[in-house]
């Protein structure tokens, strides 16, 4: 009898099936997507085709397709050999794999009939077919139109390619300034290519010739990114590329009989056992414990009236974040007068104004506005906008109003729209913080979009819904991404919604937790502040989680503001500041222009926004990574530059020994580099005038900037800190320079003039 071999490679999107023959013939190739039931459409497909090919051997590969042979008792092949094998076979001139799948990238480095070195993505679905998909959906495109809006796009815009949260703010702002939206869908193209190269390639060297593999490379937005990001002239997208991962497997069923004799009454058997039956986490709410007596009787709000006698001194504090705007005023004492949570929505100048105006409506009339102090993510630029005496970081800010709220706090979790921190206090002071790195997997709108999923309200239903909860979910800690396809796995399976909801009141802590938190010590005074606080199903998942009880402060949402408002109080009275820089109330009532431009000034090439209020001279500048455009820096142009001065020192030597090299002088011996990072920038005139003396022509690297930052960011292979990474940059740059020696040494003791 005439046997057919099949490749079945199932992912975490789609089943994809590759039928051939003894000749390696294909007869069959299906692609279907399974919505959550691999298993069961596998089984279908396989259903259909034992019909017409009785004789019916097959070999899985996938991610879905690993569990499917595990359960029938059956052979598996491994995803980067099935890509290997179909790319050797088809295009033996390809030494490099680039695969982009639903929930996983790949980078497959071949050497002849060997996989020579290879990169997986992490639990982030920043650079996967998921990630497109989503931002596809926001935009009301199908995938098809978003790949055919991107090849008309002429200057794609950055857009941040880490996150789908922080992207979809990105291309809301976007939205608001009027950017096209071929050039939205472009930039997203953009930068799923720049994530994978590094997150994924991290340095590696990319061979020719390149094959773009998998379902992401019939967007041809994608293949453009690709080949712009990598600079390469040819990129070789396979005409099955959505399906050579089954077809490798096909080959590989049919070279070595590695594969399983198609039983489709054992699949029926393994289907109806198949039942959902894990077991979860604990209710949020226990019978006998004390939480719904704490927490749902309403959060309290500490507020106080003002009379029309006379007019009150008050602080104002203002705090810019990416999602909320905060405002907050406060009196002599501390006690809260009013306050504002308002949506930033990638506007800050005019979420400060509405929030101004609204104020001023209530009790401009009735108050004296002593100190005003900023903070926030924009708290520069709206500091000079508004006429604040005085700027601090959230950090400061949440952990003084806690302070101040409950002296004996000696634990902060604040967790806002797209950050979040971990404060440790010890007798009011900070002794220990953290926030969340590139990825929105533990805030609220992390939240917010899985909400959006399940058409729950976040502000009304789903608290209420999570503690109907008698078996949440464990959902672990996952991308908001790949969350939504396991909300939608677990929906598939039979989960009810309210132990979905619950168990991502327990996912968001869990985040929290393992990667803010991330073993630090945790106090018994725990305050919970930050617009997600508001979710009282997030406070009970904490509770339950640590075991600790769990306090929600007045006015948590504006925390922020009310610390920036007591900081201000207390620098204007400790310096006996008789008047506040506040431009007041009517700033609201004065027109002003905002318009941009590019800084030349450095390779960063900063888009610098620049605002200009009637009435006033001087622009305010906000958008740079430095300060050069810091207007407060202008008015005190009296001082000296220390750290002008400081590099000008430590630069001398060696820019005299270049003078010497430009005026004839020829080093004995050949040139060696020296990287500008860690401890050369205390001991540069050391180690270059020793070098230069020793008769070698010393080259420095340039300071750190965006090109040098991007070598480093793509040259390291481990995870490591920042500085880390900008040190591998200069490495790269120095052997761009075509430096081959590189002086690098590591101090083992170093004896002090004292010793």
């Amino acid at each position: 009898m005439r046997r057919f071999f099949a490749g079945i490679d199932g992912g975490s999107v789609s089943v994809k099936i590759v039928l051939i023959d003894e000749n390696s013939k294909l007869l069959e190739s299906i692609y279907r997507r399974h919505r959550g039931h691999p298993f069961t459409v596998a089984h279908e497909i396989l259903k259909e085709l034992s019909i017409k090919y009785p004789d019916l051997y097959v070999l899985f590969t996938g991610s879905a397709g690993k569990n499917i042979a595990t359960s029938l008792n059956a052979p598996y092949l491994d995803e980067l050999s099935a890509q290997a094998l179909s790319t050797r076979r088809f295009y033996p001139e390809v030494r490099t794999i680039i695969e982009m799948g639903g929930e996983d990238s790949k980078l497959i480095i071949l050497d002849g009939d060997s996989i020579k070195d290879f990169s997986l993505n992490s639990v982030c679905a920043a650079g996967t077919g998921s990630f497109l998909d989503q931002q596809a959906e926001r935009l009301r495109l199908s995938i098809e139109e978003f790949s055919e809006l991107s090849l008309k796009s002429k200057k794609p815009p950055r857009i941040a390619g880490r996150c789908s949260v922080f992207a979809k703010s990105d291309m809301i702002h976007l939205q608001q300034i009027a950017t096209p939206v071929e050039d939205i869908v472009a930039g997203l193209c953009f930068a799923v290519a720049r994530n994978f190269k590094g997150s994924i390639v991290r340095g590696r060297p990319i061979y020719p010739e390149v094959s773009f593999q998998g379902g992401v490379a019939l967007n041809r937005g994608m293949v453009r990114a690709f080949k712009e990001v990598f600079g390469l002239e040819r990129l070789i997208v396979p005409e099955q590329t959505a399906l050579m991962g089954a077809y490798g497997a096909a080959l590989k069923a049919l070279e070595e009989s590695l594969c399983w004799k198609v039983d489709i009454e054992k699949m029926e058997m393994v289907l109806s056992s198949m039942s959902f039956h894990e077991k979860g986490h604990r209710p949020l709410i226990g019978k006998d414990d004390d939480f719904a007596q704490r927490h749902l009787k309403g959060f309290p709000v500490s507020k106080v009236s003002l009379t029309h006698s006379e007019k009150r001194d008050v602080y104002l504090g203002i705090d810019i974040g990416s999602i909320s705007t905060n405002l907050a005023v406060i009196d002599e004492q501390g006690s809260l007068i009013t306050k504002r949570y308002l949506m930033t929505a990638g506007r800050p100048i005019e979420a400060v104004l509405q929030g101004l105006r609204e104020i001023g409506e209530e009790i401009k009339d009735r108050v004296v506005v002593r100190g005003v102090g900023t903070t926030g993510s924009g708290r520069y630029m709206i500091a000079d906008f508004v006429g604040a005496d005085i700027v601090k970081n959230e950090i400061t800010a949440q952990a003084t109003a806690a302070s101040f709220i409950d002296p004996e706090v000696d634990t902060i979790f604040e967790i806002g729209g797209q950050d979040s921190k971990y404060i440790s206090l010890r007798d009011g002071v900070i002794v220990d913080f953290e926030m969340n790195k590139a990825c929105a997997a533990g805030t609220g709108s992390f939240l917010e979009e899985q909400a959006e999923k399940l058409n729950i309200s976040i502000k009304e239903e789903f608290a209420r819904t999570a503690f109907c909860s008698e078996n949440p979910c464990r959902l672990g800690e996952r991308c908001t991404v790949f969350m939504e396809n396991s909300l939608m796995v677990n929906l598939q399976r039979g989960a009810r919604k309210e132990d979905l909801l619950a168990g991502l009141a327990y996912s968001i802590v869990e985040n929290y937790i393992n990667r803010v938190v991330a073993g630090r010590p945790i106090g018994e005074r725990i305050f919970f502040q930050g617009g997600t606080a508001f979710n009282k199903a997030v406070v009970a998942a904490f509770e339950k989680f640590l075991g600790k009880k769990i306090t929600v402060p007045p006015n948590h949402d504006v925390t922020g503001a009310i610390g920036m408002a007591l900081i201000a109080r207390d620098y204007v009275k400790n310096r006996g500041i008789e008047k506040s820089n506040f431009k007041g109330f009517d700033l609201v009532n004065r027109k002003y222009s905002l318009n941009s431009f590019e800084c030349k000034g450095c390779e960063n090439l900063c888009e610098i926004n620049r605002v200009k209020i009637e009435g006033e001279k001087e622009y305010l500048f906000y958008g740079g990574r430095c300060e050069k455009y810091d207007i407060r820096r202008k008015r005190t142009n009296d001082i000296e530059d220390l750290f002008a001065f400081r590099e000008e020192l430590l630069w001398s030597s060696h820019n005299e020994w270049l003078k010497k090299r430009q005026e004839g002088y020829q080093p004995r011996r050949g040139r060696i580099g020296i990287p500008y990072v860690f401890f050369f920038h205390d001991y540069l005139p050391y180690w270059s005038t020793l070098l230069w003396e020793l008769g070698f022509d010393v080259v420095v690297s340039a300071k750190t900037n965006r090109h040098i930052t991007n070598l480093g960011v793509e040259s390291v292979l481990a995870e490591t800190c920042y500085p880390v990474k900008v040190a591998h940059g200069h490495v790269r740059y120095l052997m761009e320079q075509g430096i081959k020696d590189i002086f690098l040494p590591s101090f083992v003791n170093l004896c002090l003039p004292d010793d």
